[in-house]
């Protein structure tokens, strides 16, 4: 076993995808929000950097090949319960679906290919899978941070409530205008988390029929 340096850096993003769940544990919201969002995206970041220094410094080993990939759906895959299990009552639900997708794609994929087994390597990956991936972390990232604009810059740091906001938004009340870019960062950054999240999850729908599609012939019995 050779501990690289991107063997390392893969490591401590596979040790960081529950950690985003532990910040939630041990704070309180919004600084759960910002600690989960910085861990998540320097995790992210790593996810380049290793496979990167990997090929350049020519350190590819066994190890970091079978941990990246499950450091990878780790970090979505607890990401994305975290932020279903603590959105609210009218996000969740347009939340859910592609969540769905994503993970049942990933347990998926992942059955298939210890199914294989030794001709798991028809399952490579391939680049519409990294781009599901980036675009996976990408709507996380901005999904964590509307839980920022909303705990912190409205509902924690203002102490506004629901009547608060809608003089804001209707113009009633002019020395809290100032407030309304606020709100609608938090609006925005979750619609387009939202959008992002169901662009992941077609690119994750695609993909995974295109690792099913591959897989078939070896999945025929033989007459």
């Amino acid at each position: 076993m050779t501990w690289t340096i991107p063997n390392i850096l893969t490591l401590l993003r596979l040790l960081a995808a529950p950690g985003v769940a532990v910040m939630f544990l041990y704070f309180t919201r919004p600084w759960a929000d910002w600690f989960a969002l910085i861990l998540f995206v320097s995790a992210a970041v790593t996810d380049w950097f290793d496979g990167y220094l990997a090929r350049a410094w020519k350190q590819t080993t066994k190890l970091g090949t079978m941990l990246d990939p499950i450091a990878d759906k780790a970090m979505v895959v607890i990401a994305l319960m975290v932020i279903v299990g603590f959105s609210d009552v009218y996000w969740t639900p347009w939340l859910v679906l592609p969540a769905t997708v994503i993970l049942f794609r990933e347990v998926f994929v992942s059955g298939l290919r210890e199914y294989l087994g030794d001709t798991a390597g028809t399952l490579k990956v391939t680049k519409l899978a990294k781009w599901k991936t980036t675009a996976q972390m990408v709507a996380i990232a901005v999904l964590f941070s509307r839980g920022i604009f909303e705990h912190h810059l409205v509902m924690g740091s203002f102490g506004m409530d629901q009547a608060m906001v809608d003089q804001i938004m209707m113009g009633e009340t002019e020395d809290l205008n100032h407030l309304r870019l606020y709100y609608h960062a938090m609006v925005w950054s979750g619609r387009l988390g939202l959008w992002l999240l169901w662009i992941a999850g077609l690119l994750t729908l695609i993909s995974g029929v295109d690792y099913f599609r591959k897989a078939l012939p070896y999945l025929k019995d033989k007459p």
